[in-house]
């Protein structure tokens, strides 16, 4: 293959369209545009008119039987991602999703099983927050064990407000059939994957969720979720599509020090200079009583940093794309693994399971329950059919 990976886009909206700018204004040296897709003939005129020279197709299948691509990008509804990456593995040409990587893990272990048995192809998905250099260090800190073992974490990401028109804009949008849920596999798919990337998965959930909370929708716009990762250590997760303002606190307590994390654009990393536990019990009763009275100097304990990164935009996913083409051409180590996508899915759909059914739900749920609750939502709107 030459130096260049020829990317088949399918799904020429937003993303899509992202994606193609980023190629063809150089942002992603080692691709180019091998073809595009859409079943939306009003993007074949757009097409012609930005990019005269690549193939486009309304059928997405065709593309990939043409010749003109090595990989494809799935801009497309959620539902679809796996699908399309199956067809596009089982004809050897390499597959990146977008996220999520699917809307239940039933789909997406079919996909992963597909990608496991195709070792010579590349299989990633862009999880472009993976690329944010602020996430990568706090990764390399929390997995160095500089904070110590993991005992609480918090995120608040409610940076998501979505007017009543956004919904209104799509018959697809914010239904069971359509999209798969709400501003849990739309907007939040992110920062499910960085909680986890950087602490680990939990072993089990427990979730209130509100559907329809602040919108005229049937999914859901409010959610707190209170996970368990054993050994006493637990995490809270909330997110929302209301909160005109916004929040979005990220913070990681360990045993020997703590993250927090605002805005996604500044850490303040603090590290203990010996674990909590042996600090408080070596306090002497002069230094306890140091700390009703003004006497006692926490400072002297710990240390800290401010973090800062810049991160100018379109940079996280071009360099998605980037890394991407370099795994297909030589080799170079994925940023974001497609595998990894299920993780994401899998702490989804328990959190909607837990909601369902009122109980804490394991992270290795019956995948058959969720599907056949899903379904019963998908039937009560009588607008896509049930899945398989």
């Amino acid at each position: 293959m030459s130096k260049k990976l020829r990317l088949g886009i399918i799904g020429l909206g937003q993303q899509g369209s992202a994606y193609a700018e980023f190629i063809t204004n150089g942002m992603v040296p080692n691709m180019t545009i091998g073809a595009i897709c859409d079943v939306d003939p009003a993007k074949k005129d757009k097409a012609s008119a930005n990019y005269s020279d690549v193939p486009f197709f309304a059928d997405y299948v065709e593309m990939l039987e043409s010749g003109d691509v090595d990989a494809v990008v799935t801009c497309v509804p959620h539902y679809l991602h796996p699908e399309m990456a199956i067809h596009a593995l089982n004809r050897d040409i390499h597959a990146l999703v977008e996220k999520p990587a699917g809307v239940y893990t039933k789909q997406v272990r079919e996909l992963n099983e597909v990608a496991a048995a195709k070792p010579h192809l590349s299989f990633g998905i862009i999880f472009n927050q993976r690329n944010n250099p602020l996430y990568k260090r706090l990764k390399e800190i929390v997995h160095s064990g500089e904070i110590g073992a993991i005992r609480r974490t918090n995120w608040i990401i409610t940076k998501w407000w979505r007017p009543q028109g956004y919904y209104n804009s799509s018959a697809w949008r914010a239904t069971w059939g359509g999209e798969g849920g709400g501003v849990l596999v739309n907007q939040a798919p992110h920062q499910l994957d960085l909680w986890q990337w950087i602490c680990g998965a939990p072993k089990s959930v427990y979730a209130k969720v509100a559907y329809g909370f602040r919108r005229d929708i049937a999914v859901e716009d409010e959610v707190t979720a209170l996970v368990d990762y054993g050994n006493g250590a637990t995490g809270v997760f909330v997110t929302a599509t209301h909160d005109l303002t916004g929040t979005d606190r990220f913070e990681i307590l360990g045993d020997q020090g703590k993250i927090v994390v605002e805005n996604s654009l500044t850490a303040t990393v603090t590290r203990l200079i010996k674990p909590e536990r042996e600090i408080s019990e070596g306090l002497s009763p002069e230094e306890v009583s140091g700390l009703f009275s003004g006497g006692f100097d926490a400072a002297a304990m710990y240390t800290q940093e401010t973090i800062t990164f810049d991160s100018a935009w379109g940079s996280q996913h071009a360099g998605v794309l980037e890394n991407f083409a370099a795994n297909v051409i030589d080799g170079t180590p994925l940023l974001a693994p497609g595998s990894d996508g299920i993780n994401g899915v899998r702490l989804a759909n328990a959190i909607h399971l837990s909601s369902w059914t009122g109980r804490e739900v394991p992270l290795d749920f019956d995948e058959e329950e969720y599907l056949a609750e899903l379904n019963e939502r998908i039937r009560s709107e009588n607008l896509f059919p049930v899945r398989a």
